[in-house]
């Protein structure tokens, strides 16, 4: 994990379209930090033909417009809006996989560790941030395609780390209105524990549903009466249920040695996904560096892969 980057990299006002909503089996809405990472990793080496030593330490996401391509029947519950298949040659539509799509806007901060940076002119830290705006503007992010950037809201620029975190807070005012997410995976720690001193067979999975539910509880209308009312238990802001990464449940396979894998160079594992809890903050309400930054962690030998903040 690196502590002190070079520099602070920062993407602001992408509008994204199409973006894959389906974030995991069991959890739908906006895009998976694990495709945001992945976005960041792509743009990285991308990049690295250009510029040789550079390397993206950990990435933090500011949503400022999140718009899921949904609608309400008559009866029922949200579904998503499908596309249209052309009918195959009996003249019957064609089965699918149910795709739920979403239009979003959002920013990114990456830091950054470059020592060709540090040696830079300011027009050479301006051309290298166009050069990684036009690199961006150009892939995918989480299935969807990138439109733009709002100019007249910022443009992507690069600036020296700041130990302080004073030029961090000014870039995250600068990104208001929005949202940014982060790891609550403390709170998830504290309500499974809370929930063993009853049940001690309790499991963070039951304290994960517990959170992410609408739980109605009984309040007493009044000191020392009877009579109660039923209320909707208050959350310690607003907290999502997220995936973080995935889990090993199998031996990892030499390379080759599964059929039909997408990489044949590449050793293969089968996963299950990992969740835990995250939490949408209004950029103002941090104070220094704060907890923000998403970071790839790996542990091969107890078969984790996984997201984690700091």
């Amino acid at each position: 994990m690196i502590q002190n980057p070079d520099a602070l990299l920062v993407l602001p006002w992408l509008r994204i379209q199409n973006v894959n909503c389906i974030s995991s089996p069991l959890t739908w809405g906006f895009p998976s930090i694990t495709a945001i990472l992945g976005f960041a990793h792509a743009l990285e080496r991308k990049l690295k033909s250009r510029y040789s030593d550079l390397s993206f330490c950990g990435v933090a996401v500011v949503c400022h417009r999140f718009e899921p391509q949904i609608f309400s029947p008559e009866r029922g519950d949200k579904v998503f809006c499908l596309t249209r298949n052309p009918l195959n040659k009996d003249g019957d539509s064609p089965s699918f996989a149910e795709e739920g799509r979403a239009h979003i806007t959002l920013s990114l901060l990456i830091q950054i560790q470059s020592d060709s940076y540090l040696q830079m002119n300011p027009s050479e830290v301006e051309q290298m941030a166009a050069t990684i705006n036009d690199t961006a503007l150009c892939l995918r992010f989480a299935g969807g395609s990138i439109l733009s950037s709002f100019t007249k809201k910022g443009k992507t620029r690069l600036m020296d780390w700041d130990i302080t975190g004073e030029a961090l807070n000014t870039e995250l005012r600068r990104l208001l209105p929005g949202f940014l997410l982060t790891s609550r995976e403390d709170l998830l720690y504290e309500r499974t524990t809370e929930l063993q001193r009853t049940n001690p067979e309790a499991t963070s999975l039951d304290a994960l549903l517990d959170l992410s539910s609408l739980n109605y509880e009984p309040v007493a209308a009044e000191p020392e009466s009877e009579t109660v009312e039923w209320e909707i238990r208050k959350k310690p802001g607003w907290i999502v249920p997220i995936p973080v990464g995935y889990r090993s449940i199998a031996q990892c396979y030499e390379a080759g040695q599964v059929l039909n894998a997408r990489d044949n160079e590449t050793p293969f594992c089968f996963v299950e996904c990992l969740y835990s809890l995250g939490q949408w903050i209004s950029p103002h309400r941090l104070t220094g560096t704060g907890n923000i930054f998403w970071q790839h962690d790996a542990d091969v030998e107890k078969g984790l892969y996984r997201c984690i903040c700091s």
